[in-house]
């Protein structure tokens, strides 16, 4: 029997699977059409709930700044839709990058989920969206990017706001990988007591804590955990879908996917999405520790590489001016700066 089963079984935790969208961000947003087709059939086979597919930065986002995805929006979406006649279909947008034009056009594509992130402290930047889909009857999760930067409390008063505007759900993403389980726990138990909606939490391995993580999310009180098979995703990866599955499995809560079809996609996924899985380099390390975003790594790299800078002395500062996803022009700036200050050292007599 392929099935995880446990008789111990106490509640439900709902996946989210957004490694069609944040892997994206390892593969420099150039998956193909039969790619995204062949991991979403292996993941539908497999029960995971929800398959979210998109820019890695979200709808609206392909742009020279961040990134030219191989295909449009409106390609990817209705690719995944066709493979996924079980699970349901999710999309993520950035206020800024997508536009209400752009959340009707996913909707009209049979998408079943919509999240609507801003930066931590930034909540009110998704009131607009939630709202309109609200109007639209659309289940609709409002998350909190770079969530390190925020206390407990605080990312609780944010959340209330969410639910207000209208989402249906609410959470965090530990988008640079810095938090330890215990943040975790602090932030999942503030957010639960403020609001009385689903809450998720997504994570990154930078600091090797992902499924812990994760972990301590679920027993802190969210219901909604985000993991990609084999990790795939931004910088040093995500929480790895084919092992927080089990485990959670094994603690005795109830995901409802299919063990030995998960690793089937996991196996899939190895072979055909990644060049190599994600793996906790030095660089990854450094942005877990300055806080900065996963998803600034490889422009990191070939900037630094440009200007003949350490790209990790370019993580710290850009963690020193608490840069966040949408200020990648400021990579270019630090990198410049850092560059013209060794210089300036070196002609010092």
């Amino acid at each position: 029997m392929s099935d995880v089963t446990n008789n111990d079984v106490t509640s439900k935790v709902l996946i989210h699977d957004p490694t069609l969208r944040d892997g994206h961000h390892a593969v420099r947003h150039q998956l193909s059409a039969d790619q995204l087709r062949a991991y979403a059939a292996a993941a539908n086979a497999a029960r995971v709930p929800v398959v979210e597919v998109g820019h890695g930065n979200g709808l609206g986002a392909s742009s020279l700044q961040v990134g030219r995805a191989r295909l449009g929006d409106e390609e990817m979406l209705t690719v995944v839709r066709e493979a996924l006649p079980e699970s349901k279909l999710g999309v993520f947008m950035l206020p800024g990058w997508g536009s209400a034009k752009d959340l009707d056009r996913a909707l009209s594509l049979g998408v079943d989920v919509v999240r609507i992130g801003t930066h931590c402290t930034e909540s009110d930047l998704a009131e607009r969206h939630l709202g309109h889909l609200r109007e639209r009857g659309a289940d609709a999760h409002g998350v909190l990017l770079m969530s390190h930067m925020a206390g407990p409390g605080e990312l609780a008063e944010h959340c209330a706001s969410l639910v207000g505007y209208g989402a249906t759900g609410v959470g965090i993403l530990d988008s640079s990988g810095h938090f330890l389980p215990a943040d975790v726990t602090a932030r999942i138990t503030a957010i639960t007591q403020a609001v009385d909606v689903p809450v998720m939490f997504h994570g990154h391995n930078n600091l090797g804590m992902a499924v812990a993580n994760s972990v301590a999310a679920v027993e802190a009180g969210a219901t909604i955990v985000d993991a990609c098979a084999r990790g795939f995703g931004a910088g040093a990866g995500n929480t790895q879908l084919e092992v927080v599955v089990p485990v959670l499995e094994r603690m005795g809560y109830s995901t409802g996917i299919d063990l030995y079809k998960l690793l089937d996609a996991a196996d899939l996924a190895g072979r055909e999405l990644m060049p190599v899985p994600p793996t906790i380099d030095s660089v990854g390390v450094v942005s877990g520790l300055s806080g900065v975003f996963s998803g600034f790594k490889a422009r990191v790299l070939d900037v630094s590489a440009r200007e003949g800078v350490d790209p990790r002395d370019v993580f710290f500062e850009l963690g020193r001016r608490q840069a966040v996803a949408g200020q990648e022009d400021l990579i270019v700036d630090v990198a410049f700066a850092l560059r013209q200050a060794a210089q300036q050292l070196g002609a010092r007599p």
